[in-house]
């Protein structure tokens, strides 16, 4: 176990939102400076010294960890046993991630990984993939020891983390220290209602257009595209080059990306498990004292889901177009036949919740984000340009 240095994560980092008395909660989603004091209190902690840029303004960075176990098929471990009792039962083989090493499309891994917890009672935790990650439609869920839930983190829980990690339309190169998820730290259980929401709606306005809240606030899809290309999404080609997750800048969207443009009838066809990037119609705004979380539609009405649920840092469309937010990419996939989208339909839903604390950095340029001010916007792995 690696102890943090005092000095790498102070109380306060200098950054110009201070914590203050007013409004601090009990409960509610744990902002940057508050897992810094997780990781001072050895709460969080690594086989390898926590990085500072892992702390999100309202999440920490998973990193995998030096091994990866490919896997006969995916697992919960279950009430009664650890992860690596099924890791023995399930595994194939074992991969040295120290140089690198290709996960392959249609296989499943489980990496352990580098940080672990030793949560108070108050404390439980929920990871995703990170955007990036989700973007290359590769499919990330945590697991602990005794867990009969994935992505689920309980109240209490002390040991270890691992990663199940099966990547769909493209093989990926990783390594120790690759940061596929992304976890998020609560206390208490924090209600987060509809009429909270509207409330928040009227006080900040969460979108730029009519709020529909039902379950969450509505997010539809753009199928109209903007100026003058037309474009609306883009899906993903099968049997494409192999993409390095830690490289920034360095792929030609045209070598993994067919274009998507817009039709007169502003109507698409999801073709079975093929992945569509698309964009929101809306763009949409997180204050700075909420996260939300995007869930998927529900499927009754139609066979098709936004694939990964994904987390929404506080300050996420602040700064954008003069506050006016920033539009939620959706990564979507059809099930089993044929799907008719349209211009305007519902395809997914966030649920903002309350964290107990303004953080001391929101989401943005100022800490290096990658998707504020977006669009339609692919994964930081390709040129745009």
């Amino acid at each position: 176990m690696t102890k943090p240095a005092d000095d790498l994560f102070p109380d306060h980092d200098g950054a110009t939102l201070k914590p203050t008395k007013a409004g601090v909660h009990a409960t509610g989603i744990l902002p940057a400076h508050a897992i810094k004091g997780l990781i001072r209190d050895q709460e969080i902690w690594g086989t390898k010294e926590i990085e500072v840029d892992q702390v999100q303004p309202a999440s920490l960075d998973l990193r995998l960890g030096t091994v990866a176990y490919r896997l006969r098929a995916s697992f919960l471990p279950g009430k009664k046993s650890s992860v690596m009792e099924k890791v023995e039962a399930f595994a194939y083989h074992k991969i040295d991630l120290s140089e690198g090493a290709v996960l392959e499309t249609g296989c499943v891994y489980l990496v352990p990984l580098m940080e672990a917890l030793a949560l108070s009672e108050r404390t439980s935790a929920a990871a995703n993939p990170k955007s990036s990650t989700g973007r290359l439609d590769v499919f990330t869920r945590l697991i602990t020891d005794n867990g009969a839930e994935f992505d689920q983190v309980e109240a209490g829980y002390k040991g270890h983390l691992y990663l199940e990690i099966s990547p769909r339309t493209f093989s990926i190169l990783v390594r120790a220290g690759s940061r596929l998820s992304q976890i998020r730290f609560r206390r208490g259980q924090p209600t987060h209602t509809d009429t909270e929401l509207r409330h928040l709606h009227d006080q900040v306005r969460l979108v730029d257009d009519q709020a529909d809240i039902d379950g969450g606030l509505a997010l539809t899809v753009d199928l109209k595209g903007e100026g003058a290309t037309g474009l609306v999404g883009y899906r993903g080609k099968r049997h494409a080059g192999l993409i390095d997750v830690d490289r920034r800048d360095g792929y030609a969207i045209k070598d993994f990306w067919e274009p998507i443009y817009a039709n007169e009838a502003g109507t698409m066809v999801l073709d079975p498990n093929e992945f569509y990037i698309l964009a929101s119609r809306e763009a949409v705004h997180v204050p700075a004292t909420h996260a939300a979380e995007m869930v998927p539609y529900n499927p009754l009405v139609g066979e098709f889901r936004v694939h990964y649920a994904g987390f929404f840092d506080p300050g996420f469309g602040a700064e954008a177009a003069g506050g006016k937010g920033s539009r939620g990419v959706l990564e979507v996939r059809s099930h089993d036949v044929p799907f008719i989208l349209e211009h305007g339909q519902t395809i997914g839903r966030l649920l903002y919740e309350r964290l107990t604390d303004v953080p001391t950095e929101l989401y943005g340029q100022r800490i290096g984000s990658s998707y504020q001010r977006q669009g339609l916007k692919l994964s930081k792995h390709f040129k745009t340009s």
